[in-house]
């Protein structure tokens, strides 16, 4: 499966993952780590804390909608798996994220940035099994 390259896309979207990462740490001192905002979303009661973290979580859901307003069409998505192996990835991303006291935007975004030595060794982690799991489920089980 061949992937478009968008190097002006990929640019500015990660620009404005920096920008949000570096806003949210110098407004309010927090880690832009997907994981914690969403857990600490589901589990804090309605006050400041939820506020910020629902209004984290409603930019993320409304940036597809940002991109359709901007460049006349919804960014593409193909998911080249079976609904039962997202189903099975997801668990084991959330088992991952779980014993590994984060995820891929809080260790490699924000920890990586503050030279924690934890998070880059998570990131290597990450990213090793990934490389690992596309390459078997591509080249070794046909997928």
């Amino acid at each position: 499966m061949m992937t478009d390259f968008t190097p002006l896309m990929s640019f500015l979207g990660g620009t404005l993952i920096g920008v949000a990462t570096v806003a949210l740490m110098a407004v309010l001192g927090r880690i832009a780590g997907i994981n914690g905002i969403a857990s600490g979303f589901l589990t804090t009661q309605f006050n400041q804390d939820w506020a910020w973290r629902a209004a984290f979580l409603a930019g993320m859901v409304a940036s597809p909608l940002i991109m359709l307003g901007v460049t006349g069409q919804l960014p593409e998505i193909t998911v080249p798996s079976s609904p039962l192996m997202l189903v099975i990835g997801g668990f084991l991303t959330g088992i991952g994220t779980t014993y590994g006291s984060g995820c891929t935007s809080g260790h490699g975004v924000c920890g990586i940035s503050r030279l924690s030595a934890r998070s880059i060794v998570a990131t290597v982690t990450f990213m090793a099994t990934a490389g690992v799991t596309v390459y078997l489920t591509r080249h070794v089980f046909g997928g």
